[in-house]
């Protein structure tokens, strides 16, 4: 072919560069991580075959050759996995303050494993605290965050030995002296040896979990920025993350638990406890002749109504003529609603004759239906056999559970049922009315206050009442304490002067205020200084009760102190165990009922030996 004349001889030289316009197109159209850094102008383009001195330290993509630099960079999941175990120094510091402050005493003895749980949890608490109190600083110093030298975690480990070791013997000596106080024997080195162990997986575990919630508001708040500015984003991340870790732990952890925790006590409460037999007698729920069937009472229910004293043992108890004493209950099987239910156990009891006795107690009973035997055993003793008591079933769930989970149930219960008695009570004749009493332990005694408004409520509607370990979330226990008079004490409120409503932590003591009128209906509150039921409440977190900085009672420890968020954990820590003490310390009440029911119903014809004697008989001694 003949080469045109017009066009330019062919040239063996390479192309020439693109000008700079060409280069601005491409940088147009190149990816953002390409924009972003000036100097990947003088980066090598992938087709480039000449050496450079670039190439050997910045390997390109497709290079597959082994490099030098390429197994000292750490992988992206590497890095992530180093990242998530990483600790800062100030939330150590934090850390191992809260995790040695956790060893201060509380109301109960902990174990090595529950306190190891304790110390975790403020631990994770305290490191949290320590890096929040780091950035807040480090925004006041306009600062970025600076790497901790070597020496500054040589300090830290040194401290930690000498902190933690110390609190952990003080810890010891603290829980040795509250067993002390309260007779406890139980001591398993096993278990104390484990506390620490159990506190670093604990901590480990709330760590990572934190940090899980923290990628994954990272990562919302990048989402969001496509259609909102990044402050928005980063405060709707924080919302929704905190939102779904709520609904997660109080709604599908918390409503799993529960429901599994109920169907395993429903199959529990099909069963009848060994030595407990349908009663012969048609003056009980479930026996010859009742409207309540037997196989409908639940485990509680048949032991209420199987178990108690007959005429013959009150008799022989007091050397007088007794009368076999009434008891009506009905169970969750018995009908499918609160209202029917009361209906149902307030029908059996008429029939049985219940309103017809000298003394009629209405009971409240606690999580599964359970009924505190020495409350009631106290009661008809009392009322030398003249008396009838009516109770209802509301939960299948143990005490401690049914009071985190069940209390608009016992709302429910307790006002039901009283009004139900209370419907039946009023028509009768005055003359011909028992007295009317009301009782309840736990959250019984919060379904037991339920049904009244107030002081006066309770003078116009009862003859008296005896709420033993109430809740701190009590109504009407939380009104008379909150409104005391001056200078009484918490642990032992005075309220009115104690014309109608008093507290006591034992009544063989006395009952304060001493020489003050006590007319008319009696209503008296049992509560131990070490009972957790009575002293929890979320408040502990952020603020001191008025128990915790006055004189505390007589098993607590003077060396109990307030300390933020640490005290809540404590007390909640309590909580399940708070029945596994002897009686008169933490949650147990038995012995105590004697003098309680025999200061609000003043019987006649028993003397301080009496008492005494009718101690042993509703809590026998050990051994």
């Amino acid at each position: 072919m003949t080469p045109d004349p017009h066009e330019p001889p062919p040239d063996d030289r390479p192309a020439p560069e693109k000008g700079r316009a060409d280069l601005e197109n491409a940088a147009e159209s190149a990816p953002e991580e390409t924009k972003a850094a000036p100097q990947d102008s003088a980066r090598p383009t992938p087709e480039k075959t000449k050496a450079d001195p670039e190439d050997t330290a910045r390997p390109t993509p497709e290079k597959t050759n082994a490099d030098p630099e390429d197994t000292a960079r750490p992988t992206p999941e590497a890095g992530r996995r180093r990242r998530s175990l990483r600790l800062t120094l100030p939330g150590c510091w934090g850390a191992l303050l809260l995790a040695c402050l956790s060893f201060t005493p509380s109301l109960l003895p902990r174990g090595g494993v529950l306190q190891g749980v304790v110390c975790g949890i403020s631990a994770a608490i305290g490191y949290g605290l320590g890096v929040v109190a780091a950035s807040v600083w480090r925004a006041f110093a306009d600062r970025d965050p600076r790497e901790p030298s070597t020496r500054s975690w040589q300090v830290l480990g040194i401290a930690a030995l000498v902190l933690f070791g110390l609190a952990f013997g003080f810890g010891q000596y603290w829980q040795h002296r509250i067993r002390l106080l309260m007779d406890v024997e139980d001591y398993n080195v096993l278990t104390t040896i484990a506390c620490p162990f159990v506190a670093a997986a604990l901590f480990l575990l709330l760590l990572l979990a934190g940090r899980g919630l923290r990628r994954l508001y990272r990562w919302l708040a990048r989402l969001l920025r496509r259609w909102i500015g990044p402050r928005a984003a980063r405060a709707v991340g924080w919302i929704v993350v905190a939102g779904l870790a709520w609904a997660l732990v109080s709604g599908v952890l918390l409503s799993g638990f529960v429901n599994a925790a109920n169907e395993a006590f429903s199959l529990r409460d099909t069963e009848t406890p060994e030595g407990v037999q349908r009663p012969v007698s048609s003056l009980r729920s479930g026996g010859p002749g009742s409207l309540v069937p037997w196989d409908s009472l639940g485990r509680q229910g048949r032991t209420f109504t199987g178990s108690g004293p007959s005429a013959q043992d009150i008799g022989a108890f007091t050397h007088r003529p007794a009368l076999e004493p009434v008891r009506a209950y009905a169970g969750l099987a018995t009908s499918d609603n609160a209202e029917a239910r009361a209906d149902r156990a307030v029908a059996d009891l008429e029939r049985a004759g219940g309103f017809e006795r000298a003394n009629l107690l209405v009971m409240t009973t606690t999580g599964s239906g359970w009924v505190n035997a020495a409350a009631v055993d106290s009661f008809e003793y009392l009322g030398e056999g003249d008396a009838a008591t009516v109770a209802m079933q509301y939960s299948y769930l143990p005490s401690w559970l049914s009071y985190l989970v069940d209390q608009s149930k016992a709302r429910e219960a307790g006002r039901e049922l009283f009004d139900a008695v209370y419907d039946v009570w009023s028509k009768l004749p005055q003359d011909e009315r028992p007295r009317l009493f009301v009782a309840g332990e736990s959250l019984g005694s919060f379904g037991g206050e339920t049904a009244f408004s107030g002081e006066y409520d309770l003078r116009n509607r009862t003859a008296g009442a005896v709420f033993a370990g109430p809740p701190n979330f009590n109504t009407l226990f939380r009104e008379f304490s909150d409104h005391r008079d001056a200078g009484s004490p918490e642990i032992e409120p005075v309220y009115k002067e104690g014309r109608t409503v008093r507290f006591t932590d034992d009544p063989t003591t006395g009952i304060t205020p001493p020489g003050r009128p006590w007319d008319g209906t009696r209503v008296l509150y049992l509560m131990h200084p070490s009972d957790p039921i009575v002293w929890w409440s979320p408040q502990l977190a952020l603020s001191e009760p008025d128990w915790i900085g006055e004189a505390p009672g007589g098993d607590v420890l003077e060396e109990m102190v307030w300390i933020p968020f640490v005290t809540f954990w404590q007390v909640t820590a309590d909580l399940p165990f708070s029945t596994g003490v002897p009686d008169g310390h933490g949650h147990t009440y038995k012995a105590a009922y004697v003098d309680a029911w025999n200061a609000v119903m003043r019987p006649a014809d028993f003397t301080p030996q009496d008492l005494e004697r009718l101690r042993e008989v509703v809590q026998p001694p050990e051994g």
